[in-house]
């Protein structure tokens, strides 16, 4: 009897590791900071919630620190950043005349919030603010995907093309007007409508508003790709809610690098429900359906670096089913235009704003935005 009670606790605490094991998997998949902000930002697009890009934003990195990013600090941040945004409106008179005046001087607070020094007057003392920075630094993310976050951005002063226009777009929000985010190769960008021009671009990472001759300066913004809406759009605050999605299933893929690519699916679905021509979220949802391939392959031990195990794999109809959809999204994403940059050429391109200052920049506007 006491052997079979031995054998029969044995018997339980080997269930219960297994189960524990299992359970840990799961929470790998079903993770619930994950499935909260992706809810947060699914209940936006389906008007069930509130819009705000700022609690999308934060809410994805939120998930990505499994809880633990302090969120009511980073709102006091840009709580005081629109107390400084009001100031710069309430101290200062552009030069623009148009009907518009207030909304363009809330665009013209913002980007000296981001990008320009200014005086602050303490009682009898004046102080330097300084702006926020372009960071050369890991700009794609690939060591550390936090250098891509806001939270980074706030904490350092120092971000990237994805940081910047996001907390550009969020203090235009909280200032009560709208910021278009738009894409080129590798970037993102701020566009804006106003009356005297109608629309135009503003680039963070150099501080200047340059003409749309930059931006087909890259070589890699195809027509069609224009056309398409792939890049150069001014995006609609749904379509910005898309980006965030992206940035959660990427931000998951880090934190559970060996996932079954479910989540991450679901995510880039909803994105491109919401903005169809996402060419980062179509080129994401076709890898992780490569990874998927690649993970059956695994299962019936064939190597995926042979070609003809490629074709072996394909004996299993869910295999063929998967590199069917890759071919065709593959080919997808070639025929809307987009068309890969490789990264030294980005940096080179991003620079060329800077020693080319004089080519691509709107002086226009450079002048309707001072006093």
């Amino acid at each position: 009897m006491k052997r079979h009670l031995l054998y029969r606790t044995l018997f339980l605490s080997l269930l219960f590791l297994l189960m524990s094991a299992g359970t840990g998997t799961v929470k790998a998949q079903n993770n619930q900071f994950y499935n909260e902000a992706y809810q947060t930002i699914d209940n936006m697009l389906n008007d069930k919630q509130q819009y705000s890009f700022k609690e999308a934003v934060f809410s994805v990195e939120n998930a990505y620190y499994q809880g633990k990013l302090d969120t009511d600090k980073l709102n006091q941040e840009i709580a005081f950043l629109k107390g400084f945004a009001n100031a710069i409106v309430q101290s200062r008179d552009l030069t623009y005349k148009q009907s518009d005046k207030d909304k363009v001087s809330k665009y013209a607070a913002v980007y000296s919030i981001m990008c320009q020094t200014l005086p602050i007057a303490i009682k009898d003392t004046v102080i330097q603010y300084k702006p926020f920075n372009y960071d050369f630094e890991d700009v794609f993310g690939h060591k550390d995907i936090t250098n891509l976050f806001v939270s980074k951005l706030l904490a350092t002063k120092k971000g990237n093309c994805n940081s910047m226009p996001y907390l550009y777009k969020i203090l235009a929000e909280e200032l009560g007007v709208e910021a278009n985010l738009a894409l080129a190769p590798n970037h993102v960008y701020i566009k804006h409508q106003i009356k005297s021009d109608g629309w135009y671009n503003t680039e963070l990472t150099s501080g200047i508003f340059p003409q749309d001759s930059w931006l087909m300066a890259s070589g890699f913004i195809h027509l069609d790709a224009i056309k398409n809406g792939v890049f150069m759009k001014a995006l609609n605050n749904k379509e910005s809610l898309a980006l965030c999605l992206f940035d959660l299933a990427q931000a998951y893929n880090r934190n559970f690098p060996d996932n079954d690519g479910e989540f991450v699916l679901k995510a880039i679905n909803r994105a491109l429900e919401v903005y169809p021509n996402f060419a980062k979220a179509l080129i994401l949802k076709a890898e992780t359906h490569k990874e998927q391939f690649e993970m059956l392959m695994d299962k019936q031990n064939l190597s995926s670096t042979n070609p003809e195990n490629i074709k072996k794999a394909q004996q299993d109809p869910k295999a063929k089913e998967l590199m069917e959809l890759m071919t065709k999204e593959y080919t997808h994403i070639y025929e809307i235009g987009y068309r890969q940059m490789p990264e030294e050429m980005y940096l080179d391109w991003l620079v060329s704003l800077r020693t080319e200052r004089e080519k691509y920049e709107n002086k226009k506007l450079l002048n309707n935005f001072t006093k």
